[in-house]
């Protein structure tokens, strides 16, 4: 016979010897299964309703529907939260007694309902019924355990289930408290740091070039920045997610609604994607810090009327200083270990307090000082809208999504870095988040903003709401000629369009499509990048945040240009205050780059020529 090719021969003299005849059988690589693993998503109940709810999920009728009253099953009786039963609640025949009593607690043999376990006596009072006593324990052991597993597959078996439903939960009160959360995760985190520092802290990140130097550090790798990071072809990912995946799994106000501020502002600090019940927790202690002093107001009435708003914020953020925990705690000679603790209640008080004073300019400004107290029964966005004066729910949807946006970018932003940096001499949140937005307000950051809006309405004055592409394009090289930029293209990192940008399109065609403004700006986004590119002298001819953003909030009938930025302050102090929580955690030090002297760098060519 002959020999299959892949058999190998082993002698019969062998003690384990294979006989002539045999042959390998190989075995097939089995092909890789993927399981797709959905973030929980929490049911709140409590210990009476559980059982419904369980019945519901498992599609049992609950309550009365699944019980069948029994005349002749003897009486449990119950003393005092105690049970106790008499000789003849246990009959002779044990086995009809256990379907007796098995039938009036599940609802029938084939019901998967829970069991209130408590309506079984603890112990038999006789030992001759104990064999009973076991067996009708383990059928309630067994039925709980059915039922557990008719849930699960019915998750599986229905997607409807399973995009709403994960799990299981009671939510204690710590895990609705974000301070007790980030209590349990810092020790981690310095952990990490130290070891990251102690075994790599000589390993490189790249080379500076002169390019950079002179360029405003642009590709320099400096600052560790944990909220968000940036990537040049996918844009920002907070936490590690996208801005539609943040879209999806963030808690919302409305089903298929825009994420709700508070749940990002969670998301960044923990890492975590919080529940709602996380989430409404959240917005109720904004809501409790939200008030803010009277000589606040005074400071902004000081200032004339027609102050730039970002002026006016300022001021009002600068005012609320006197509050701060962590100038007094570190007066008092806190522990360096404990400085995150009054840097979380600087921050969360700030954060709580911005829409009311950003709130309060806008009205002083533009509605003759009417101000429209705060609504706690309102969430973040929903108030700040409210508060300006706008109360329609598309406007508290948009001003959702603006907010969450608008909140972080990575750490090497101006205003970003400036309060990273100032808050690094161990400046308390206040004093840091100022200096970020005197940042913020430069024409070459969140000033752009109110520019794009100006600029397409001067297209609109000089061509016409009806346009042509044509008429649109001879406008752009119009104003490229002229020496000027097209505000809202372009931008320091991002190589394609900015998905801030595509949500806040995504917004505008499911919400006003027809508008005329929005249309133009979806007859820009065709006609720049084209142009920019034959320029050659932009490396990223799409448009950013800023291209849509102004758009929108005319559309309902915020059209105060002027005072664009400063709602870009309010969202951005949600990113720039998280970061610096995690600042005094990680104990980051004094920033204090190197810097050269033109003469310094001709010489360093020179030699290395």
């Amino acid at each position: 016979m002959k020999q299959h090719p892949s058999s190998s021969y082993v002698s019969t003299e062998s003690k384990q010897g294979m006989n002539r005849d045999s042959q390998v059988i190989s075995k097939v690589k089995p092909k890789p299964r993927i399981t797709h693993i959905f973030a929980p998503e929490v049911i709140k109940t409590d210990e009476a309703s559980f059982r419904d709810l369980v019945q519901k999920l498992t599609g049992k009728p609950s309550g009365s529907e699944t019980r069948h009253e029994k005349t002749n099953s003897p009486p449990i009786n119950k003393q005092r939260g105690k049970y106790t039963q008499t000789e003849n609640d246990v009959h002779i025949r044990h086995g009809e007694r256990i379907k007796e009593e098995s039938g009036e607690i599940f609802g029938g043999e084939d019901s998967s309902s829970f069991v209130d376990l408590i309506e079984l006596p603890l112990l038999p009072l006789k030992s001759s019924h104990f064999s009973s006593w076991i067996a009708l324990r383990a059928m309630v052991f067994f039925r709980g355990v059915s039922a557990l597993s008719k849930l699960r597959s019915r998750l599986v078996q229905q997607p409807s289930l399973t995009s709403t439903v994960r799990w299981l939960q009671i939510e204690t009160s710590s895990d609705l408290d974000l301070h007790s959360q980030l209590k349990e995760l810092i020790p981690e985190r310095q952990e990490r740091l130290k070891k990251l520092k102690s075994e790599h802290g000589k390993v490189q990140l790249g080379n500076i070039t002169v390019d950079m130097v002179l360029g405003g550090m642009r590709g320099m790798t400096g600052l560790l920045w944990e909220g968000s990071l940036l990537d040049p072809d996918e844009g920002i990912r907070f936490r590690g997610l996208s801005i539609p995946e943040c879209q999806k799994v963030l808690p919302a106000a409305k089903p298929d609604g825009e994420p709700l501020p508070e749940g990002l502002l969670w998301l960044l600090l923990t890492g975590k994607v919080p529940t709602k019940g996380q989430v409404d927790a959240l917005s109720k202690e904004l809501r409790s810090r939200a008030a803010v002093p009277d000589h606040v107001y005074k400071a902004i009435d000081a200032l004339p009327v027609s102050a730039h708003p970002m002026t006016q914020f300022t001021t009002g953020v600068m005012a609320l200083q006197v509050q701060s925990e962590f100038q007094k705690a570190y007066e008092k000679g806190i522990s360096k270990s404990k400085y995150w603790e009054p840097t979380y209640e600087d921050s969360l008080s700030l954060i709580a307090q911005l829409p009311v004073v950003a709130a309060y300019v806008y009205r002083r400004i533009y509605k003759n000082g009417q101000v429209i107290p705060k609504d706690d029964s309102l969430d973040y966005g929903a108030n700040f809208s409210n508060m300006l004066g706008f109360d329609s729910p598309e406007m508290h949807e948009l001003m959702r999504l603006y907010i969450t946006i608008h909140s972080d970018h990575e750490g090497g932003n101006v205003s970003a870095h400036t309060g990273h940096l100032v808050a690094s001499a161990l400046s308390d949140p206040y004093l840091s988040f100022a200096a970020a937005l005197n940042g913020l307000a430069g024409p070459l950051h969140g000033l752009a903003n109110q520019e794009v809006l100006l600029w397409i309405k001067s297209v609109v004055d000089e061509c016409g709401e009806n346009i042509t592409t044509e008429q649109l394009k001879d406008y752009v090289w119009k104003t490229l000629n002229s020496g000027k930029v097209v505000p809202g293209f372009g931008h320091g990192v991002l190589r394609k369009t900015d998905p801030r940008y595509m949500c806040q399109r995504e917004f505008a065609l499911k919400h006003l499509p027809k508008d005329p403004l929005f249309q133009l700006v979806s007859k820009l986004y065709e006609v720049v990048p084209p142009i920019l590119t034959e320029l050659g002298k932009v490396k990223n001819p799409w448009p950013n945040v800023d291209a849509h953003s102004g758009v929108l909030l005319n559309y309902y009938g915020l059209t105060e240009a002027r005072y664009f930025t400063v709602l870009f302050g309010v969202s951005r102090s949600i990113g720039i205050c998280s970061q610096l929580i995690w600042d005094r955690a990680l104990g980051l030090p004094l920033e204090r780059p190197k810097s050269v002297t033109m003469e310094l760098l001709e010489n360093h060519c020179k030699k290395s020529a």
